[in-house]
């Protein structure tokens, strides 16, 4: 028997595949995007550090991803006989059709959602934290943004794969384009000139969504975005317009008034492994503390407690002679208001990517309204101005030097207008030509009176910069001295490793 070609043309002028082809797409837009924003919820929860909401959903998610959707709908479809209530909404094939879909969906979501929040670097969690950015800020900000971009091309594939699996709810007699497609060829016996233009059908909806997610996916795409250097008469023309740069009040002690940061018997360990073995310190106002050591000495560790990254297995940290973080006590009313006097420079810088190099700056501000809303993009701008990276407001940190994307970070921190600087070996990550800028950025931080913690590993920066420099081995302060001390005498074993004195000879 010949193919009917012309009944086959004709049937793209039937409106009731056209009617189905409209409900195909309610149907999979409202299940994959109600599936997606439960799955994102679900995925944050199987993520949790309590069992009690990490186990129920980790058995959904088991569960719904193991269950056939075609026993779904017709449970579902069917439930108003065991709860008779239910029968205004599950009697209707289109709502029973749907929290099928949708409970299915959710599952395989959650997953796809925990691949892309796996891929959002700790590091960025922790630049949000450094900003004082809570819990449900860092989400909305810094990792969902990241997390769907990541996760986008598989949120794609799995819209298409629900366009495909709308063809079951024929099952429950919802009038779709395959159960369209079976009555007609019930009645003429034409079945492949129907099924044909069935999948026409359908090939037309994923083709048109899937272009459009396509396109989504390329605005998305960060590697896509031209590098938008402003020109020098751009960068005159900005800087004639902007205010000062927000420079600190230099601080200075006062006798008698508690010192700016003191640090009490702290300890850290991880495990069993105890990194930080009762340290104690305290930072005068304007002081300039460079901590050096060997690798395993403590020096990060200590840095990150200050400004509660990592927890205080004992010991207590005070700013400005108020409590601000006890061991064993959860982040305070006290802890999320010092935290904004306290500004934080990472090794790795852990800008954010998704957002231009203002937007990073504006970040912090924004979040805590720090200010007048027309000013705040200014007073950025003048902080990019003071780190020499003006020209490049409109870029993104892929697209900067590693120097650059720390100058950055520094602007950033500056953003806050905090009272005390730490910077975790801000130049380790740089190659030797870039360090120089990034040193000058701090020096002149250190000029203007700011009070800092800086590790490193730049000896001959940390001498000439530092008011005193505490050397750290095996989770003690071994030495605390100024620089002129050290030269004049200091401990052997720390002049040795700042190399001002020979390595004794090996007998």
């Amino acid at each position: 028997m010949p193919f009917d070609w012309p009944y086959f043309f004709s049937l793209f002028s039937v409106g009731a595949f056209w009617r189905a082809c409209l409900t195909v797409i309610q149907l999979s837009l409202l299940s994959w995007l109600i599936g997606m924003a439960i799955g994102f919820l679900l995925a944050l929860a199987k993520q949790s550090s309590h069992a009690w909401l990490r186990w129920p959903v980790s058995i959904y998610v088991w569960f719904f991803r193991s269950v056939p959707l075609l026993v779904l709908l017709i449970f579902f479809y069917n439930l108003p006989q065991l709860v008779p209530s239910l029968r205004w909404l599950l009697s209707q094939s289109f709502y029973a059709g749907l929290i099928s879909l949708i409970l299915t969906e959710a599952a395989y979501m959650a997953e796809i959602h925990r691949g892309g929040l796996l891929s959002v670097p700790q590091g960025q969690r922790e630049a949000a934290r450094a900003l004082g950015i809570r819990l449900i800020g860092t989400q909305r900000l810094v990792v969902l943004p990241q997390a769907f971009r990541i996760a986008l091309p598989t949120l794609t594939n799995e819209y298409i794969t629900i366009v495909k699996l709308t063809s079951l709810v024929s099952v429950i007699s919802l009038t779709e384009i395959l159960l369209v497609g079976q009555r007609l060829y019930a009645s003429n016996f034409l079945v492949l000139e129907t099924l044909a233009a069935v999948a026409i059908y359908y090939v037309m909806i994923v083709t048109l969504f899937g272009w459009l997610l396509q396109w989504l996916e390329r605005r998305l795409d960060l590697q896509r975005r031209r590098a938008a250097t402003l020109t020098d008469d751009e960068v005159a023309d900005i800087r004639r317009r902007l205010p000062p740069p927000p420079t600190p009040a230099r601080a200075v002690q006062v006798p008698g008034q508690p010192p700016a940061l003191q640090l009490r018997d702290i300890h850290k360990r991880y495990g069993d492994h105890e990194v930080l073995k009762g340290i104690d310190l305290k930072v005068a106002s304007g002081e300039v503390i460079v901590i050096i050591g060997p690798s395993g000495s403590g020096k990060t560790s200590l840095i990150r407690t200050v400004n509660g990254l990592e927890t205080l297995n004992q010991g207590e940290i005070v700013l400005f002679g108020e409590s601000f973080l006890r061991a064993g006590e959860r982040q305070s009313a006290a802890f999320h208001a010092g935290i904004h006097r306290i500004g934080m420079v990472f090794q790795s810088f852990n800008l954010f990517p998704h957002r231009t190099i203002v937007d990073n700056v504006l970040m912090g501000p924004r979040y805590h309204a720090l200010g007048d809303g027309a000013a705040e993009r200014p007073a950025a701008l003048a902080l990019l101005d003071k780190v020499g990276l003006l020209a490049h407001a409109n870029k993104y940190p892929h697209q900067l030097s590693g120097g650059q994307q720390q100058r950055v970070a520094i602007a950033r921190a500056l953003a806050m207008r905090p009272e005390i600087m730490l910077f975790d070996e801000p130049t380790s990550a740089l190659d030797p030509e870039l360090v120089g800028d990034v040193l000058k950025v701090i020096r002149d931080l250190a000029d203007e009176g700011m009070t800092m913690l800086i590790v490193t590993h730049e000896m001959e920066f940390a001498m000439s910069i530092a008011d005193r420099v505490v050397f750290m081995e095996h989770g003690h302060i071994q030495a605390d001295a100024s620089p002129a001390t050290i030269r004049a005498g200091g401990d052997e074993r720390l002049k040795r490793f700042i190399g001002l004195s020979p390595e004794p000879p090996q007998g």
